[in-house]
């Protein structure tokens, strides 16, 4: 595999072409190779039709848990594909029974997590959902979590990353909290994966979901799940489907074998365009190196936070630069106005209440984080 360096890999962004794009925690751009991929996939459904499942496709769903699993850390087969985040967390919270949940209903997340995580739990019966506050509206303060969880909490359930500020919280803490009571850690990675490094496998986080939509640069419509080996086991998804059976192809309608390995928390057809326009933003990254992805975003995550603090604008963002990631969010009176100006000057956006929130990436560039600043300053003015 070769090395290409953030600068080289602009050049397969074809919208940084003519944009200024600060948007990859909303969608990650999308790269030549990635169109690459998806044209070789239509091809194929022209020419092959339904014989292209084992002469190809089946083969690009394991290459893309594979290539998941080495850019995460995590052990061979530990990641299983999914609709969504939410699916994969439905998944996991209908597959923890018996022992594992004896006397436990409880389950522990923050304010600031996205709300999926949260949806997810305050549906069903008999479950106790704890929403703990954030005491700056910034981040988590990890005693918090050590206070609320105790003997009834089934799971310590939060975010890597905040997508509402950036921060970023300690996964190893967070487990060490959670099995400290005997409750399981689910990690919602979603913004974290792609622009942080990560060992799974050097974690004691039980699970661990993202996806190619956003850091990983792969489009929307797939998620991951990354399941510690050693719990696979002692789960059985009450959530299942066809792709969460061993026996799959035996077409048996009587008896379901799941998986020995994460696959059996799959459920029906994975998105195939997605799979493979994911194994082109992923095979980017690969090439590129998580750490040199995270020193650059690290360097212009820096320099956006220096730039607006010169210019008098207001952060909602972690003190400590270590727990800040490449989610700036600047307060604002008027963000959806803010944000329409910049994109009438070619510089895409986001925004949030009270924010607008600014997420530049491995292909972005000093003299545009330069150019943001000065058409923001520009609409204030």
């Amino acid at each position: 595999m070769k090395a290409l360096s953030p600068q080289e890999a602009r050049t397969e962004f074809p919208i940084l072409q003519d944009r200024v794009y600060l948007n990859s925690c909303s969608l990650g751009a999308l790269s030549r190779r990635a169109e690459a991929y998806l044209a070789e996939f239509l091809e194929r459904w022209h020419t092959m039709g339904a014989s292209a499942w084992y002469e190809h496709w089946l083969g690009r769903l394991a290459l893309l848990r594979r290539k998941v699993e080495g850019f995460l850390g995590a052990g061979e087969g530990s990641v299983a594909l999914a609709a969504s985040i939410s699916a994969a967390l439905s998944s996991v919270s209908e597959s923890v029974a018996g022992p594992l949940a004896a006397g436990r209903n409880r389950v522990v997340c923050s304010e600031l997590d996205f709300p999926t995580l949260g949806y997810q739990w305050a549906v069903k019966p008999g479950v106790e959902l704890v929403v703990l506050p954030s005491p700056d509206g910034v981040g988590m303060d990890p005693a918090q979590f050590a206070e609320a969880v105790d003997e009834r909490t089934l799971f310590l359930a939060t975010s890597h990353v905040f997508f509402t500020t950036g921060f970023i919280q300690d996964l190893d803490r967070l487990a060490e909290i959670a099995h400290g009571a005997g409750a399981l850690c689910l990690i919602d990675g979603y913004q974290g994966a792609g622009q942080v490094p990560l060992d799974l496998s050097s974690t004691e986080v039980d699970f661990y979901t993202t996806g190619p939509l956003k850091w990983l640069c792969g489009g929307p419509g797939l998620a991951y799940l990354y399941v510690r080996p050693d719990r696979i086991p002692q789960l059985l998804p009450r959530i299942t489907g066809w792709f969460g059976a061993r026996n799959a192809f035996d077409f048996d309608i009587r008896t379901f074998e799941p998986h020995d390995d994460a696959r059996r928390f799959e459920m029906g057809t994975p998105a195939l365009p997605t799979v493979h326009t994911a194994l082109g933003g992923q095979e980017i990254l690969d090439e590129v190196g998580v750490e040199a992805v995270a020193a650059r975003n690290r360097e212009l995550t820096e320099l956006l936070v220096e730039e607006a603090g010169a210019r008098g604008f207001g952060l909602t963002t972690a003190d400590h630069a270590e727990q800040r990631s490449a989610i700036v969010m600047i307060r604002h009176h008027d963000p959806p106005g803010a944000v329409a100006h910049l994109a009438r000057h070619g510089i895409i956006v986001d925004h949030r209440p009270g924010h607008v929130r600014v997420s530049p990436h491995f292909y972005n560039t000093a003299h545009e984080i330069h150019l943001f600043m000065d058409t923001l300053a520009g609409f204030r003015d």
